[in-house]
């Protein structure tokens, strides 16, 4: 269950919708700015005329036949010479079976055997369907930049004197302070220090409801200001901080092609030269072996050239993945790459961390009960010095209740023990926290609780004091999670915990989770996963969902490694494949949905392009077909599937 991690950066999707004139097949539109779009118009205008032109001139009878020539060949380089000249620059560098190549050949075959007008009009209403194409690949991007829209412009960086520097954000340091105005992004990651306002955090998380943030509060950049002066200390570096990492991975998921996006690259490759050879033969065949007309059967073959051009797969397939990778981050969910939102279609087996994941993670002491002889406050006190140095929730509860100062000059020796709890010398006292195994390996005789929660037990120099049982609320969405994922196909989810069985069991029972193991060590959990990985379909696949934080190991030996509620999270961000923005479970269940919608969609240009093009190329073979129809097949079938990619980035 290893990840496929290989960067194919000289044949990544993000290549083909950028520059797709220089792939496999690729179709040489320019997608350039508005300057280059009126020139490319102009063209089209001028060897509009020059077509017009030759036609009238070639009715009149008394006007020699160089005439309409000259004309037809003037237009044809308005329209057409670029193509031409690329065609010949592809074949140079070895990139000979490209759209440049097929349409340069086919149209001065149709010179060569007397069709001058059909040969300007095919170039023609070629460059008119590469212009409209363009238009629609240049939409496509301008989507996605508007989702790199959150990448801030300034920051005003905080002067001695109270006054504010404009500055780019990469030139402020951790631990400067800037002030962010009503109106204005958050550009670094940081802590409030002064005021207080309402956040939109929608660019980061697809939430549409703003959220206060005041003085102490962290903040992550990307977010806008609604109201209210916030002043900031700077705790990451532009490069490090939130919106430079969703930018990032964004940007770079191009580069982790799906499985169907490898197999159109290579069915292109070997397609293309393919077709080719069959036009050479339909073109030369019937007139040395049946004595055809020579003219009539290498027009065939070229307006069977001109329809075999798979233009419409090249570009479309790469941009409805990528398509489908912009629209979930607009719904809080960064996808790593196409691979990863491929691979959400055939999810078998959904296994969830526990605590932080499908509950809230945010704990509180709901009882406390000390041994015979002991008093509650004891208890209590207790076990706050022995957890003082810990930032487990669970510690920070116990700290939370006892609401007093630690004096940790009285502590020393101490000694966090995974999955088992603390060891602590207190004022020379050995003290020990934690859970049941803690107090057996010690050979402490303890009272096993009965109440659903977490239970703390507390043992100082061996003689038991009682334990503090602490709650965890479920998620409110956790429910509709597990719901959703088994009506979109999940076979199996299984919920993976440290916790005691009872408790484990309660919850897992509670939001409709099949299997649980509960009592587990860190080492423990990767176990069970790798035991369920083997338990899978042959072509299903493992996620595994966890804060991304202790979960790291799980997250890279999954097949889908899900980080939840991690954002700002570098361990996160690094282990998991796929980082839901948001603490909401049922996030997950919507990116299957993108993923299932990209899939439709890539199956319908799939189908639909070499549907049209297999009639078209038996119409062209038998002599039906016309120059104009083969560009239709070509031109007008790519711009309907890219029209029909760009739906996957507007999807709801």
């Amino acid at each position: 269950m290893s990840h496929e991690h290989d960067i194919h950066t000289h044949d990544s999707h993000e290549d083909d919708i950028k520059d797709h004139d220089h792939g496999h097949g690729g179709c040489g539109c320019s997608g350039g700015s508005s300057s280059t779009d009126k020139n490319q118009l102009l063209w089209l205008v001028l060897g509009g005329l020059a077509l017009t032109a030759g036609l009238l001139i070639e009715h009149l009878s008394e006007v020699p036949f160089y005439y309409p020539l000259v004309i037809y060949i003037l237009g044809y380089l308005i329209a057409g010479g670029e193509v031409v000249l690329r065609a010949c620059r592809n074949i140079l560098k070895g990139r000979v079976f490209d759209e440049s190549f097929l349409i340069a050949i086919a149209t001065i075959g149709a010179f060569v055997i007397g069709e001058y007008a059909e040969a300007v009009a095919v170039m023609l209403f070629y460059q008119v369907g590469e212009y409209f194409q363009d238009m629609a690949v240049g939409r496509s991007k301008k989507n996605i930049a508007k989702l790199m829209d959150i990448r801030p412009d300034s920051a005003n960086l905080k002067q001695k004197d109270g006054t504010a520097l404009t500055v780019s954000p990469a030139d402020v340091k951790i631990g400067d302070y800037i002030i962010v105005k009503p109106g204005e992004k958050i550009p670094l990651d940081g802590v409030v220090t002064e005021g207080s306002a309402m956040l939109d955090t929608s660019a980061l998380t697809g939430e549409s409801v703003p959220r206060r943030a005041s003085e102490g509060d962290a903040i992550l950049s990307g977010s806008v200001n609604q109201n209210g002066v916030l002043t900031i200390k700077v705790t990451e570096t532009y490069g490090e901080s939130t919106v430079s990492k969703i930018i990032n991975l964004v940007e770079n998921a191009a580069a982790k092609k799906a499985p169907t996006e490898k197999f159109i690259t290579k069915f292109a490759r070997y397609y293309t030269p393919v077709v080719v050879g069959l036009a050479a033969l339909l073109a030369v065949i019937p007139p040395l072996l049946m004595g055809a007309s020579w003219s009539e059967w290498i027009h065939r073959g070229l307006i069977f050239l001109v329809i075999s051009c798979p233009c419409a797969l090249v570009i479309s397939i790469p941009l409805s993945f990528f398509g489908g990778i912009s629209g979930a981050s607009r719904k809080g969910i960064l996808i790593k790459g196409g691979n990863y939102l491929e691979a959400l279609n055939y999810l078998d087996t959904v296994v969830f961390d526990k605590t932080g994941t499908l509950t809230q993670g945010v704990f509180n002491v709901t009882e406390i009960h000390p041994a015979a002889g002991i008093e509650s406050s004891t208890l209590l006190e207790t076990a706050a010095f022995a957890e003082s140095y810990s930032n487990h929730p669970i510690a920070l509860s116990i700290l939370r209740e006892y609401n007093k100062e630690v004096d940790k000059n009285e502590l020393s020796d101490y000694t966090e023990i995974a999955g088992h709890g603390v060891s602590v010398i207190i004022t020379g006292k050995k003290v020990l926290a934690g859970n049941s195994r803690l107090m057996r390996n010690n050979g402490v005789s303890f009272i096993e609780a009965d109440t659903v929660g977490t239970t703390v037990h507390v043992a100082q120099d061996s003689e038991y004091l009682g334990y503090i049982i602490i709650s965890d609320e479920v998620k409110p969405d956790s429910c509709d999670a597990i719901r959703l994922l088994k009506e979109l196909g999940v076979g199996k989810t299984v919920m993976l915990t440290g916790d005691n069985t009872k408790i484990a069991e309660a919850i897992a029972s509670d939001i409709g989770i099949d299997e649980v193991y509960s009592e587990l060590l860190p080492q423990e959990k990767v176990e069970k996963l790798e035991l369920l990985g083997k338990q899978k379909t042959d072509k299903g696949k493992l996620a595994f969902v966890g804060d991304g934080i202790n979960d790291a190991p799980a997250l890279a030996l999954s097949d889908i490694g899900v980080a939840m509620g991690a954002l700002g999270s570098d361990a996160a961000i690094e282990a998991a494949d796929i980082v839901l923005m948001t603490d909401e479970p049922s996030k997950l269940a919507q990116a299957v949905k993108v993923a299932k919608f990209t899939k439709r969609v890539v199956w319908q240009n799939i189908i639909f392009a070499l549907g049209v093009k297999a009639i078209f190329l038996s119409l062209g073979a038998v002599g039906i077909a016309t120059m104009w129809e083969a560009v239709f097949a070509d031109v007008g079938v790519s711009l309907i599937a890219i029209f029909n990619a760009m739906r996957v980035m507007r999807a709801k």
